[in-house]
């Protein structure tokens, strides 16, 4: 495990001592880290680079790297069109000022759940909220962690999120029970930060008054939300987004041919931190599972569970640490769906609520890293620094602090 420290001290804590988070480079942070990694290994040095490098690429981390290429080509050329300006204004015309921020919140809840992923609501959300932050002087990175949040809603709770279906499997219940059972602990939280939200966006004026509002310009967007909802892959949403852009710039003379090509490069350069910032972590986390260690941490933690509190404690703590060193919350549920079936037929723990446990604190834990997919995505759209974010991630945090009350309080009692 100590890569990860490595990285934790050379990134976190210099930067918390020079107060400043742009002075260590995230990058750098995690070629030092992945450097030693590769040095504290044993073999031959062709081999421990070659188990960095197939960490770097998995399919899943390929997969992520081409939705950030087609994010970043989409999210360009869309600003360049004039997307962003027309569906702010259309945004600022339509809500209460004092909704804006309780609005954002609602939007991405409800594509989050009808999708099922959040990085999906983050890629359509992002640009918007940036927009409004920018039109009403709101706090960008408060505008930018309520769309995070709220797309950890869906994440955790929806139908047809990869979480939910691997924790029911491995659990072996219904998603519809577990849903319930989630519903039961994450619902109040919910509330509770939409009345905040509410509460905060009730001082957010308009900085100038919404312009004239070009429908056709928010027509990507639509599409994109839309063909998401109706549950079109990814890459094919952000493709159609892209052609969209171009057909509408194009015949209203936002851009020239060679303007959109320019802007879809553009867009896609930005994500090259992003990019290496992912293929780094991958490395270093397959070098830390290689040496042991995540088995190292599941083996110590499974050795003092005693009792069915005890055992949620255990599961819950199994899960968050294992998505802290791989920073993929499905990834997790899968390590741990195991280990922590066995723990909850030992301790008579109801499936459901095991379910529940495993997908809402990975949740929780994904939706506060800073070098997660979800949070790296929304920086990178919003032009931000990632930590910036994270002390605003309150939803995250809520649902991470609501089932750790509803395993100390037993609840719901029902599954508990």
């Amino acid at each position: 495990m100590s890569p990860l420290l490595v990285f934790v001290m050379l990134y976190l804590v210099t930067s918390i001592i020079a107060r400043d988070f742009y002075k260590v480079p995230i990058t750098v942070a995690f070629l030092a880290a992945g450097i030693y990694a590769i040095a504290i290994t044993k073999g031959k040095l062709i081999h421990r680079i070659n188990i960095f490098s197939r960490g770097a690429a998995t399919a899943e981390m390929m997969l992520m790297i081409w939705i950030f290429i087609l994010a970043g080509a989409f999210a360009n050329s869309a600003k360049v069109m004039g997307a962003i300006d027309a569906t702010v204004n259309l945004t600022i015309s339509l809500l209460p000022e004092q909704m804006l921020l309780a609005g954002l919140f609602l939007a991405a809840c409800f594509i989050s759940l009808s999708i099922g992923t959040s990085v999906g609501t983050i890629v359509a959300l992002t640009p918007i909220a940036a927009g409004v932050a920018s039109q009403t002087g709101a706090d960008l990175a408060m505008v930018i962690a309520i769309v995070v949040g709220g797309s950890f809603f869906g994440d955790n709770l929806s139908f047809i999120s990869d979480t939910t279906i691997i924790a029911t499997q491995t659990q072996g219940c219904k998603t519809s029970d577990k849903f319930r059972v989630n519903s039961f602990i994450v619902a109040p939280a919910a509330l509770i930060l939409l009345a905040v939200y509410f509460y905060l966006g009730k001082d957010v004026e308009a900085t100038s008054a919404a312009s004239s509002i070009e429908f056709w310009k928010v027509v990507p967007y639509l599409a994109v939300i839309i063909t998401a909802v109706v549950g079109l892959n990814v890459m094919i949403v952000l493709t159609l987004g892209i052609i969209l852009t171009g057909i509408i710039g194009l015949s209203d003379g936002s851009f020239t041919f060679f303007g959109w090509l320019g802007a879809m490069g553009d867009g896609i350069m930005s994500m090259g931190e992003l990019i290496i910032i992912t293929m780094l972590a991958g490395g270093l986390l397959q070098m830390i599972k290689h040496n042991g260690g995540i088995n190292f941490i599941i083996s110590r933690l499974t050795s003092h569970v005693n009792s069915k509190r005890g055992g949620e404690l255990v599961i819950a703590l199994l899960v968050s640490i294992v998505n802290l060193c791989t920073a993929n919350n499905t990834v997790a549920i899968i390590t741990v769906g195991g280990i922590a079936r066995n723990i909850g037929q030992q301790f008579k723990i109801d499936p459901r609520k095991c379910a529940s446990l495993l997908d809402t604190f990975s949740c929780a834990v994904q939706g506060l890293l800073p070098y997660g997919a979800q949070i790296l995505m929304a920086a990178g759209l919003a032009s931000i620094n990632p930590i910036a974010i994270v002390p605003r991630l309150y939803y995250p945090m809520a649902i991470g602090v609501a089932a750790l009350l509803a395993i100390l309080f037993r609840y719901p009692r029902r599954y508990s």
